[in-house]
């Protein structure tokens, strides 16, 4: 029966399509006023976003540690463009639209002090996407309200929250945005078999995998909407994904290997073979449960360990998909939709299931946005199914609306008590260990936000904490270095960068931080070979460029002492951070001094200085003052052992 409506749908859209070519329809003009009042009801829904400070577990890497994020110009625009295999502020795979994006932030005024206009932006984008989301299901089913209902659902579900406050989760917003767009032009190609829709589905596949590279699936995704609810010829519609299928394989070479140059990637067989169906059917039951029932949610969530059947909630993961398989399989006697709706679900959230690692977390409610869609296709097509055999009964209509209303009301409470957990950094994490107690990564970021905030002894509990958990996690080791170092600990903190290094030689920045603090200890030789090391791994890394050159240009040894590679190190390192981090201009300056360029070293640690002033730094701006005026009276710098 559903079945039968659906063709009777599609010839409908079919010929509405048509008509809109020519004339607006009474259907369009009540679509955009309920596409209005969705969007006015999502974002007060959201609102508490705005006013959001917490700092999640990625946002450092994503903002507060990203110079060429927070310092907007062209050369940061082409840098994200071209960094393509190695991408160099930020671990993980290419994705320059995100990073653009956050870059615009910054240049409207936003910053590590000021999220608002970040969040303003992600708020405007989840908005949009809602109302992309309500299109989409109206090109697709005809149907007016159940499209708007359904989305309005979408719009406020509590799963959405994450990517709103989450500054690094810029990127499933707006890979969503474009592949959502995608979807909707490919159902007007599908309908029209104009090339310039085509085309436009391909632009818009490229923009989405720029964004965020787990949209590669989504040709798959348009072949599951060719059977269901388009029912295109499959000959044809497998011909046409040609283009897009090599664009897909294009960008996840480009993903493996960029992941692979800047963070990590677990490859399938590196784990016993039972280790992917058991995750696949925990991820499964755990994504549905949280979607229909979205209480206690967190940005991270533990690994299920064991991960095997004596483990209640894989247990029950497995139960669960050894149900839902053949019931789906059985529905194919009666409807599409229910097998084609989740399978575009499932095919959607693969890239996040760690078949292939690239990242520590298992499961999270930001990997449901956009996969969302296929079960939203479910329900607005059984909606539509049901509105239009209630269609002659005005009760039975308000009956649905009533039924939708309380929905969308107890999800926006719990929206909203979510959100309650973002406002504060430090509640924020509180909130997560509480459900995730003896988590390795949570107590590790939880250390990183304390240092930054210059409370190293709690930070130590916390990195001492994760390394009671994981003894062998490099991540903690480097941490805890920095944080024992800034407590004057040196001979602790070399401890702890030497294991990081042992564990992880191939790391950049584990080299960078030994170097760093064999320098301040005053080996040396030694921080210049873990520099070098350093740089050999990462050349354009600012900070390492940074420190080698402040050892030549400055060192009291004069056999260390080489003043022309430091200025050529120091300028890269400027160049690197468009001129405007005061420490690499410092450097710069001493280097200019150590090669007798003193008239250039003054305007330089000029500019360092200024720069101090402008953030308040006026005792770091003494500081390079004091060295100003040895560089005018013809003097370089030297460190005083």
């Amino acid at each position: 029966m559903w079945e039968r409506l659906q063709r009777h749908n599609h010839k409908s859209v079919s010929s509405k399509s048509l008509e809109l070519n020519h004339r607006p329809s009474s259907q369009i003009v009540l679509l955009g006023g309920l596409v209005v009042i969705v969007c006015v009801v999502v974002a007060a829904a959201h609102w508490p976003a705005l006013s959001a400070r917490a700092v999640s577990i990625d946002d450092p890497q994503y903002l507060h540690e990203n110079h060429l994020v927070q310092n907007p110009s062209w050369a940061s625009v082409r840098r994200f463009l071209t960094e393509v295999l190695e991408p160099s502020t930020v671990e993980g795979y290419y994705q320059p639209l995100t990073m653009i994006s956050l870059m615009l932030d910054c240049a409207m005024g936003g910053g590590p002090d000021n999220l608002m206009p970040f969040h303003i932006t992600s708020l405007c984008l989840h908005v949009i996407n809602t109302a992309l989301v309500v299109i989409l299901l109206f090109v697709l089913f005809g149907k007016v309200w159940p499209a708007a209902m359904i989305g309005l659902l979408f719009g406020v579900h509590p799963l959405t929250v994450e990517s709103i406050p989450w500054i690094a989760e810029r990127k499933t917003l707006l890979a969503s945005f474009f592949a959502l767009w995608c979807m909707i032009i490919y159902v007007r190609y599908a309908r029209k078999s104009n090339w310039k829709f085509y085309v436009g589905c391909v632009v818009m596949y490229v923009l989405a995998l720029m964004a965020k590279p787990t949209t590669t699936p989504l040709p798959v995704l348009l072949l599951l909407l060719d059977f269901w609810p388009l029912q295109r010829p499959v000959k044809r519609a497998l011909m046409e994904k040609v283009p897009f299928f090599i664009i897909a394989f294009t960008f996840a070479i480009i993903t493996v290997i960029s992941q692979g140059h800047t963070a990590e990637v677990g490859m399938p067989g590196e784990h016993s073979p039972m280790r992917i169906p058991l995750i696949l059917c925990h991820n499964i039951i755990f994504y549905l449960h949280k979607i229909v029932w979205p209480a206690n949610l967190s940005s991270h969530y533990l690994f299920p360990e064991p991960l095997s059947l004596s483990n209640s909630s894989v247990l029950a993961g497995v139960i669960g998909t050894c149900i839902l398989i053949p019931l789906l399989l059985l529905s194919l006697r009666w409807t599409r939709a229910l097998l084609t709706g989740w399978l575009f679900f499932f095919v959607a959230i693969l890239p996040t299931m760690g078949i292939i690692g690239f990242t520590y977390v298992t499961v999270s409610g930001k990997y449901v946005y956009l996969p969302a869609v296929g079960l939203l296709m479910i329900l607005a097509g059984l909606l539509g199914w049901l509105w239009g055999r209630v269609s002659a009964s005005l009760v039975s209509q308000i009956i649905i609306v009533f039924i939708i209303l309380i929905l969308t009301v107890s999800e926006s409470v719990a929206t909203r008590r979510y959100l309650v957990h973002w406002q504060d950094t430090e509640e924020h994490i509180q909130y997560m260990l509480t459900l995730a107690p003896d988590s390795v990564e949570l107590h590790n970021f939880a250390g990183c936000v304390l240092a930054r905030q210059g409370r190293n002894k709690e930070a130590t509990v916390h990195f001492l904490k994760a390394l009671r958990l994981r003894p062998d996690y490099h991540r903690v080791h480097q941490n805890l270095g920095i944080a024992l170092a800034q407590q004057g600990n040196l001979d602790g903190a070399i401890k702890h960068f030497t294991r990081a290094v042992e564990l992880k030689p191939q790391k950049s920045n584990a080299h960078h931080n030994l170097g760093q603090a064999l320098s301040s200890k005053g080996d040396i030789p030694g921080a210049i070979k873990h520099y070098r090391e350093s740089l050999h791994l990462k050349p354009d890394s600012p900070e390492s460029l940074n420190g080698l050159g402040w050892i030549l240009a400055t060192s009291k040894e004069r056999e260390f002492r080489d003043g022309a590679e430091a200025v050529r190190l120091a300028k890269r390192a400027c160049e690197l951070t468009n001129y405007r981090n005061p420490e690499t201009l410092n450097t710069l300056a001493a280097a200019y001094a150590e090669v007798g360029r003193f008239t250039e070293a003054v305007k330089v640690a000029q500019k360092a200085i200024d720069l101090y002033l402008s953030s308040g730094n006026e005792k770091r701006a003494k500081y390079i003052t004091s060295l100003q005026r040895l560089y005018e009276a013809g003097q370089p710098y030297r460190v005083k052992r």
